[in-house]
């Protein structure tokens, strides 16, 4: 089914039609929203992305400008380590059957990849502002969902067709989102407070519409300027939403005993590149406030 412009197709957005595959998660749910607000025509892709056959068949049903791959094992590390097979056939097959179709057909792909490939290390230790750039390899194996997303990225950034987005602990004005960063941390009973990059969704998901309008290709770490550690994660949720939120902190030796499956890696990307490309982008705090907290803000005061 593809949801059209109802007429209100601005010129910008002529010609554009887009097949969007992820319809579930939290990124290809927003995606939709945001081609709806701008009146672009869309479909969500319902084929396997490890089947091949079934994504030449919805391109050929909805005849796509462009592709957006926010689909595969992007959330739940605990699920990979436990699931492997699953994982390399959605993040690892899929991801590249797609970029291949794509490619064989002439469209464009923005692939909503991850951040979560790098840790702190001597030539980017914590709290340096030494980010980790897009010439950067992989430096962290350490989940399975990690080491499947960098050994994909090495591969499909071969596609000349692809754009790959470095997503990082996403926020978005959601807080009763599964999938929002805000909402995994205060359900925990301590958090460790290690500064990291972040992605705003409110603000970077447009972006990443404006990415394929200008038909960008190649890897861009898709977070906003600077970190944020947990703690001020936390402060900024204790300001604007509950002023009765308490947590506690522990250490990442005292965070690995506790950890059932996969250690978590803490790390700073730099958002140089896509910074050049759009000026307007917020550093991630007052990103945080803007499209996050003071929406919500707003809304608690209204209740």
């Amino acid at each position: 089914m593809v949801f059209e412009a109802n007429g209100n197709a601005q010129p910008l957005t002529l010609g554009l039609r887009f097949l969007i595959y992820g319809r579930t998660g939290c990124i290809g749910g927003l995606l939709g929203k945001i081609c709806q607000a701008q009146g672009i025509p869309f479909a969500y892709g319902y084929g396997r992305l490890e089947d091949r056959e079934s994504l030449v068949d919805d391109i050929a049903a909805i005849q796509p400008s462009h592709v957006f791959n926010a689909a595969g094992a992007n959330v739940d590390w605990h699920w990979c380590e436990f699931n492997k097979m699953e994982t390399i056939r959605s993040n690892v097959i899929g991801a590249l059957n797609l970029a291949d179709v794509c490619r064989e057909k002439g469209l464009p792909l923005i692939f909503y990849s991850t951040g979560c490939m790098f840790d702190y290390d001597s030539d980017h230790p914590v709290g340096s502002g030494i980010g980790f750039t897009e010439n950067d390899a992989s430096n962290y194996s350490g989940s399975f969902f990690s080491k499947t997303k960098g050994m994909v990225e090495e591969w499909i950034k071969n596609y000349e067709n692809v754009c790959i987005l470095r997503v990082r602990l996403s926020l978005f004005s959601d807080l009763t989102h599964h999938q929002n960063f805000i909402k995994k941390i205060t359900g925990y009973e301590r958090v460790v407070n290690i500064p990291n990059s972040m992605t705003v969704l409110d603000e970077l998901l447009p972006i990443s519409i404006e990415m394929a309008k200008r038909n960008l290709t190649g890897i861009w770490n898709f977070t906003n300027p600077g970190v944020l550690t947990h703690n001020q994660v936390l402060e900024m949720y204790r300001d604007y939403v509950d002023p009765n939120f308490t947590w506690k902190n522990f250490s990442l030796e005292e965070q690995a005993k506790v950890l059932d499956a996969a250690p978590r890696c803490n790390n700073e990307l730099d958002s140089t590149k896509l910074k050049k490309e759009f000026p307007e982008i917020l550093p991630i705090k007052e990103s945080a406030i803007k499209y996050v907290f003071e929406p919500n803000k707003k809304k608690i005061n209204l209740a």
